[in-house]
C-alpha cells in the first residue's frame, strides 16, 4: 500500500513539474533599435545568470523565453550594452546608444581570458563579418585581409589563382625565421607553411626542393572559408601575443568561426555571380621594318619576318591575348544554424570555382563546416568545431626563371610578329626569340595544388566551484590541422624548351599534422564591487610533423605523366619535426572599472633549441587607467578617456636543424657513403626574443560618436638568426649564427565616427594611419646581401649594423650604395558604411600606402627584350629609352628600383535587404553587387605594386613577371529562411 502511495505521489510531481515550470517561465516579445528608431539586426538578448538567449531579425525583433524576475542583457556590434530588469512585462522596446569606439566589445588577454576594450592595455585590432565578406568578397581568406589590419604589411606572392599572401605585423621580426603571425581558428594553431611544387626542375631560378621560395606557392591559410567567419582579432604587440608562445613571435590572428545562435532554426542560402579583369597590363612595343631589325639575330631575316607578318594582318599583341581575359566566378554557400538551451549547432557547405586570367588556370575550393555546442549540465560545456576542406588550383608557370620558359619571360623577348599559333593539325611552332612558345605553353603544361584538409578542435568549460565572489573553472582548448597537399607538374616532350629532357614530370606528396592543446585554471573573484582579480596557469604544447617527398622524372614517354614511364628520376624528401611545451601564469585585476594591472610570466621549451630541456622565461606586464571611470575627467565633452601601457617578451625558435650539421648521401666507388654538408650547424644556437614597449591613449566625445586610439610602439629583437659565411679555414661555405639586434618602432592612429544618425540614413566610419622604422642595431658578422636575384646589378637588401633591416642597396653610377627601402612612408586606410532607408547599404574600404621600394625586374625584362611598350620613346639625348635603360645595366640599378606608392579602392559593395515579404518562411532576401581591387592608382610600371615573388619570407617586394593580379566584379543573392 506504501509503494503505491509513494508512486502515486511521485506520478503526481511529475505530472505537476511541467506546469509549474510553464507557470516560471513566460514569453517576452520585443524590438531593439537605435535613439532613432532604427532596427538593429543581430542583437544578441541574453537572460542574466541564465541560458536562455535570443538575436533580433532584420526589423530588430526578438522573441525569447524568461523567468520571473529575469534581467537581460542586450548586446550589438558598434552600440552600447544594456542591462534590463524585465520584471512582469511581456513586451519590451530597448533603444540603444551608439559605441564606435566598441567600448563594450569583449576582447582576448590571454589563452583563456578576455576584457572589456574599455579596460583593455593593448591595441588589438577586430574585423567584423561585413568587413571581411560583407563589402566585397575576396578569392581567398589571406586576401581578405589586405588593407584592414592597422599595423600590417600585407603583399601577394602572386596573382595566381589559390592565394598566396606575405603577412608582416609592426615590421620585421626576423631574417631567417619565421616572420608570419600564428593563425588560431577556435583554438587550433593552423599551418601556414608553402610548399614548393618543383618548378625549380625546369626554370632553374633557384634551389630545388620543398625549401624553394621562388615557385610562387600558395600559404595553406588561403584554405579557410571567410564565409563562416564571425570575427577576427589581431594581437599585434610582444605584449598581447606572447602568452601564445614561440608561433606567435610575428603576431596572433585570432578567427572565431560563426555557432549556433538560440531561436528558431534559421537557413541561409547565398550565390555569388562575377568576373575578373587584368588590374593592369604592360603594353607592347609597336614594331616597324626598321625597329625589328634591332632585334638580336640576322638584321635581314628579321626585317623579312615583320614585313611578312605585317602584310598577312599578323601582327599580335600576346600580352592581351594570354592575359586580357573575363573569366568566370561562383560561390555557392548554404549555412544552417539554430540553438536551444543545452545545444547550439551551426553547419555550412559551400562551394566556389573561379577561372584564372591565363587559359587553363584556376581555383575551387569546397568547404564544410560543422560546429557544435552542449551544454551538458550547469557545470560542464562542450563545443567541437570541424572543417573539412578540398581545394584545387591550376597556377600556371610565371615568375623568376633562367631558363626562358616562364610565361612572362618568355613574352619578354617575344614579338609581336612572331607566329606563336598552332596550326590546322594543332602543331605549335618553335618561338624563335624565346626558350619557349608561351602559347604552346599554357595550352600544354600542367601546374596543380590538390588539397584535402580536416581542421578539428574542441573546447572543454568545467566550473569547478562557484560562490557569490568567486568562480573556478577549468578550460582546456586544443585540436589538430591536417593536410594532405598534392602538387603536379607536367611539361610534355613536345614543349618547345623540353626538347633535351624530352619532357619532365614533377609530382609532389606533402603530409603535415599539428596539433596543439592549452590546459588551464582559471580562478574569478570578486570580493567587492570595486575589485575584480583574475587568476589564470596552464600548460600547452604544439606539435608539428612536416613530411614532403617530391620527384622529378625527366625523358618522360609521350602521353604519359607517370614517373614511372621515364628514363630518369631524382627524388628528394624533406621532413620536419618540432616539439613545443610551455608553461603560463597570468594576473588580471580590475579596481574600481577604471585600473586594470596585468602581469604573466610565459616559460618556452623547444626541440628546435640548441639546448631542448631549457625554458626560457618571457614575461608580460600591462596597465590600463580609464580616467573618466576613474573621476579624474568628468563625463561630458569626453565620454570615455584610457591611458594605457604594456610591455611583453616572445621568443622566434631558430630554423629546423639549424643546430645540426647534417650528412648527405654519396657514391663513393660504387658504394653507397656520407658526405659532410656545407652548411655548418650550430649546437649551441638560441631562439631569437624580442622586447616589445607599447604605449596608447584612448577617448571618445561626442556621446560616443567619435573615438581615437594612440599608439606608439618599440620592438626590440635581440639574437636574430643568419646564414653567413664563416671563415675558409672551418672547411664549411656556410653556419648558422645569432648574429645580432634589430629594432622596430612605430605609430598607430585609428579613428572610429559615426558622423550621420539620422532616421533615414546612418553613416559610420573608420580611418586607420600606420608606419614603421627599423634599424639594426647591432651586427656580429659582415653585412650580408640576401632576397633578390642579380645582386647589386639590379637591387637587393643587406642586413648591416645602423642601417634599415629593409635597406635596399646596389649599383649606383659610383660604386654600392642605398637605392631605396621596402619599409612604407605610412599606411592609411578608410572604410565606411551608409545605410539609406534601413535597408539600403553601401560599404566601401580605400587604401592608400605611400611610398616603399619594390625591385621591379618585370619592366627592365621586357626592356633588355626588347619589348617593352615605351622602347622607341625618344630621351633629352635624343637617344631611344630603350637603349639609354640597357647601357645603366652593370653601372646603375636605380630603374629596377621602383616606389610602389598606390591608392587602392579595395572594395565597393552596394546591398538592399527586403524584409517584408508576402511569404512568412522568408525573412529576408539580400541583393548586391560588389567591386573588389577594381580602381587603383599608381605611377608603378609593373602588373600589380603589391607583389612579392620570393615568398612569404624576408624578402618581399620582388617584382620578376609575375602572374598578373585581377580585379573582380560580382553579383551576390542571399535568401535568409
Amino acid at each position: 500500500m506504501r509503494n503505491k502511495l509513494l508512486f502515486k505521489i511521485g506520478w503526481l510531481v511529475l505530472t505537476l513539474i511541467p506546469a509549474i515550470l510553464f507557470a516560471q517561465n513566460r514569453t517576452l516579445t520585443g524590438t531593439v533599435t537605435t535613439g532613432k528608431d532604427i532596427p538593429v539586426p543581430g542583437a544578441t538578448v541574453l537572460v542574466k545568470n541564465g541560458s536562455q538567449a535570443a538575436a533580433t531579425d532584420g526589423n530588430g525583433a526578438f522573441t525569447i523565453n524568461v523567468p520571473s524576475n529575469a534581467v537581460l542583457t542586450i548586446s550589438a556590434i558598434g552600440y552600447k550594452t544594456q542591462t534590463i530588469d524585465v520584471g512582469s512585462q511581456t513586451s519590451l522596446n530597448v533603444n540603444l546608444a551608439g559605441d564606435v569606439s566598441r567600448l563594450d566589445e569583449v576582447v582576448v588577454t590571454g589563452l583563456s581570458t578576455s576584457v572589456k576594450r574599455q579596460n583593455l592595455a593593448n591595441a588589438v585590432a577586430v574585423i567584423g563579418p561585413n568587413q571581411l565578406s560583407g563589402t566585397a568578397p575576396a578569392q581567398t581568406f589571406d586576401a581578405a585581409l589586405e588593407g584592414k589590419i592597422p599595423g600590417a604589411y600585407i603583399n601577394a606572392n602572386s596573382g595566381a589563382p589559390g592565394g598566396g599572401i606575405s603577412v608582416k605585423l609592426r615590421g620585421v621580426t626576423s631574417v631567417y625565421g619565421n616572420t608570419q603571425p600564428l593563425y588560431v581558428v577556435d583554438g587550433v594553431f593552423v599551418d601556414n607553411t608553402a610548399t614548393s611544387g618543383g618548378l625549380n626542375a625546369v626554370t632553374s631560378a633557384g634551389t630545388s626542393g620543398a625549401t624553394s621560395n621562388q615557385d610562387n606557392p600558395s600559404g595553406r591559410i588561403a584554405d579557410l572559408r571567410i564565409e563562416d567567419i564571425n570575427d577576427i582579432e589581431i594581437l599585434k604587440g610582444a605584449s598581447a601575443a606572447a602568452i601564445y608562445g614561440s608561433k606567435a613571435a610575428g603576431g596572433v590572428i585570432i578567427i572565431t568561426t560563426k555557432r549556433g545562435k538560440q531561436g528558431k532554426t534559421a537557413v541561409t542560402l547565398s550565390q555569388d555571380l562575377g568576373f575578373l579583369r587584368p588590374i593592369k597590363l604592360l603594353g607592347v612595343r609597336q614594331f616597324t621594318a626598321e625597329t625589328a631589325a634591332t632585334l638580336p639575330g640576322d638584321p635581314a631575316t628579321l626585317t623579312k619576318m615583320f614585313n611578312d607578318a605585317n602584310a598577312k594582318g599578323e601582327i599580335y599583341d600576346y600580352e592581351k591575348e594570354i592575359y586580357d581575359n573575363t573569366p568566370f566566378t561562383s560561390n555557392t554557400v548554404l549555412s544552417v544554424n539554430g540553438a536551444n538551451e543545452k545545444t547550439g549547432f551551426y553547419f555550412s557547405v559551400g562551394h566556389k570555382d573561379e577561372d584564372g586570367l591565363v587559359d587553363r588556370t584556376g581555383y575551387n575550393n569546397t568547404n564544410v563546416r560543422l560546429n557544435v555546442d552542449h551544454k551538458i549540465s550547469d557545470h560542464i560545456k562542450l563545443g567541437v568545431s570541424t572543417n573539412y576542406i578540398h581545394s584545387s588550383s591550376d597556377r600556371g608557370i610565371f615568375g623568376n626563371d633562367n631558363a626562358g620558359v616562364t610565361t612572362g619571360i618568355a613574352l619578354s623577348s617575344t614579338p609581336g610578329f612572331a607566329q606563336l599559333h598552332p596550326d590546322a593539325n594543332g602543331n605549335y611552332p618553335a618561338n624563335p626569340f624565346a626558350a619557349s612558345n608561351p602559347l604552346q605553353t599554357i595550352a600544354l603544361m600542367e601546374n596543380n595544388e590538390d588539397v584535402n584538409r580536416l581542421i578539428t578542435g574542441a573546447n572543454l568549460e568545467v566550473s569547478l566551484q562557484k560562490s557569490a565572489h568567486s568562480l573556478t573553472r577549468f578550460i582546456g582548448r586544443g585540436g589538430f590541422d591536417f593536410y594532405n597537399l598534392e602538387t603536379k607538374l607536367l611539361f610534355p616532350s613536345v614543349l618547345q624548351f623540353e626538347a633535351i629532357n624530352k619532357g619532365a614530370s614533377a609530382q609532389g606528396f606533402t603530409k603535415n599534422m599539428s596539433t596543439n592543446f592549452i590546459l588551464s585554471l582559471v580562478n574569478t573573484y570578486t570580493p567587492t564591487a570595486n575589485l575584480s582579480l583574475n587568476t589564470s596557469a596552464g600548460i600547452t604544447q604544439e606539435t608539428g610533423d612536416y613530411n614532403n617527398l617530391l620527384n622529378v622524372a625527366t625523358q618522360i614517354i609521350s602521353g604519359q605523366s607517370n614517373i614511372d614511364q621515364a628514363g630518369s628520376i631524382n627524388a628528394t624528401q624533406l621532413r620536419t619535426k618540432y616539439l613545443n611545451s610551455g608553461i603560463f601564469v597570468q594576473e588580471e585585476a580590475t579596481i574600481a572599472n577604471a585600473l586594470t594591472l596585468t602581469g604573466g610570466l610565459r616559460f618556452d621549451r623547444s626541440s628546435n633549441n640548441g639546448n631542448t630541456a631549457k625554458y626560457y622565461v618571457y614575461p608580460k606586464g600591462a596597465v590600463s587607467l580609464n580616467l573618466t571611470s576613474l573621476g579624474l575627467i568628468k563625463e561630458g565633452f569626453f565620454e570615455n578617456v584610457k591611458l594605457r601601457t604594456a610591455y611583453g617578451e616572445a621568443n622566434n625558435t631558430p630554423a629546423y636543424g639549424s643546430k645540426f650539421t647534417s650528412l648527405g648521401v654519396s657514391n663513393i666507388s660504387g658504394f653507397p657513403g656520407l658526405l659532410v654538408n656545407t652548411d655548418a650547424g650550430q649546437p649551441d644556437i638560441k631562439p631569437e626574443r624580442q622586447k616589445e614597449f607599447e604605449t596608447g591613449i584612448d577617448f571618445s566625445l561626442l556621446k560616443g560618436r567619435l573615438g581615437f586610439e594612440l599608439t606608439y610602439y618599440n620592438k626590440n629583437i635581440s639574437d636574430f638568426l643568419l646564414l653567413t659565411t664563416p671563415p675558409a679555414s672551418t672547411g664549411f661555405a656556410r653556419h648558422w649564427v645569432n648574429a645580432g639586434d634589430l629594432r622596430n618602432h612605430g605609430v598607430e592612429l585609428g579613428l572610429n565616427a559615426r558622423p550621420v544618425e539620422a532616421r533615414n540614413v546612418t553613416w559610420n566610419s573608420s580611418v586607420n594611419f600606420w608606419l614603421n622604422r627599423s634599424k639594426v642595431t647591432k651586427l656580429t658578422v659582415q653585412p650580408v646581401q640576401l632576397g633578390s636575384t642579380g645582386g647589386v646589378l639590379l637591387g637587393t637588401y643587406q642586413i648591416e649594423q645602423g642601417k634599415s633591416a629593409t635597406q635596399i642597396v646596389g649599383l649606383n653610377g659610383q660604386g654600392v650604395g642605398i637605392l631605396g627601402d621596402a619599409e612604407p612612408t605610412f599606411q592609411m586606410s578608410t572604410y565606411n558604411e551608409v545605410t539609406f532607408f534601413k535597408n539600403l547599404s553601401l560599404r566601401f574600404l580605400i587604401h592608400w600606402k605611400k611610398g616603399g621600394q619594390n625591385v621591379n625586374v618585370t619592366s627592365l625584362q621586357n626592356v633588355f627584350g626588347g619589348t617593352s611598350a615605351d622602347y622607341d620613346e625618344k630621351t633629352p639625348s635624343g637617344m631611344p629609352k630603350g637603349v639609354t635603360q640597357l647601357m645603366q645595366i652593370g653601372t646603375n640599378a636605380q630603374q629596377t628600383v621602383e616606389t610602389s606608392t598606390y591608392l587602392r579602392f579595395r572594395e565597393i559593395g552596394l546591398y538592399y535587404s527586403f524584409t517584408k515579404l508576402p511569404v512568412s518562411f522568408v525573412k529576408s532576401i539580400s541583393l548586391g553587387a560588389s567591386l573588389n581591387n577594381y580602381f587603383t592608382i599608381t605611377k608603378y610600371k609593373s602588373y600589380d605594386p603589391e607583389v612579392s615573388n620570393f615568398g612569404t619570407g624576408f624578402s618581399s617586394g620582388v617584382d620578376i613577371d609575375p602572374y598578373p593580379s585581377s580585379k573582380r566584379a560580382a553579383f551576390h543573392l542571399m535568401f535568409n529562411f
